[in-house]
């Protein structure tokens, strides 16, 4: 199958996207690992990518666009693949549409991961990191340290990312509205669209976006 993942910041779609590709035995391609993959391999379009990173600018589409089609063209996406984090706006959208049809294919699927709005706040700027180690991580709500601040594994200092405080990410669900949202329209013309409820247990919604995939493929 070829899917698309799609849902505000916090929906959960890293974590979602990795049990669906081992479920359905298909890569998952995340914009993130791309990034950098190529830039530590060091590619062409690696190089350029980070030419505008490094002056602080946004990857054009194009070298985005490019970077993902290399990883399609790749040797265990000829079955399908999971998109995670492509496209991000209408332009990425039509020119997946492009690549896919000139090799003769087509998506099956675009999951959208719903979760109300306060709840991507909540679950964001909840979020504490171990100062000692960013994977030791926890929640003030979800997953509390036994000793407010205190990581409960090393003792070290826990602390809120600059990125996950409320005001950016409410910035970032804004630029989600404007320049991602669209695509979710784009995609429901064609009829792909599936709507997964995102709130309750990581296996629960996995149950649910597997059932629906199954109603799509039936």
């Amino acid at each position: 199958m070829r899917i698309v993942l799609v849902g505000p910041p916090g929906a959960g779609k890293g974590t979602q996207a990795a049990f669906l590709a081992k479920n359905l035995a298909i890569p998952h391609i995340s914009t993130g690992d791309l990034f950098r993959a190529n830039i530590s391999q060091q590619t062409e379009l690696g190089k350029l990518a980070k030419s505008y990173m490094d002056k602080g600018e946004l990857v054009p589409d194009e070298v985005t666009i490019a970077m993902a089609k290399d990883r399609m063209e790749q040797p265990d996406a000829e079955n399908g693949f999971l998109l995670d984090g492509f496209p991000r706006n209408v332009s990425q959208a039509e020119a997946l549409d492009e690549m896919l049809n000139t090799e003769g294919m087509k998506l099956d699927a675009v999951l959208d991961l719903e979760v109300p709005e306060d709840e991507v706040v909540k679950r964001i700027a909840g979020r504490r990191i171990c100062r000692n180690d960013s994977a030791h991580v926890f929640h003030v709500s979800y997953k509390a340290p036994k000793q407010e601040g205190v990581c409960d594994v090393c003792g070290g200092e826990l602390y809120q990312r600059d990125d996950d405080s409320e005001e950016t990410v409410r910035t970032r669900l804004e630029v989600y509205h404007t320049q991602t949202e669209p695509i979710i329209d784009y995609y429901m013309a064609q009829g792909l669209v599936v709507t997964i409820p995102a709130l309750g247990k990581v296996e629960e919604v996995t149950a649910r976006s597997m059932e629906a995939l199954a109603r799509e493929d039936a």
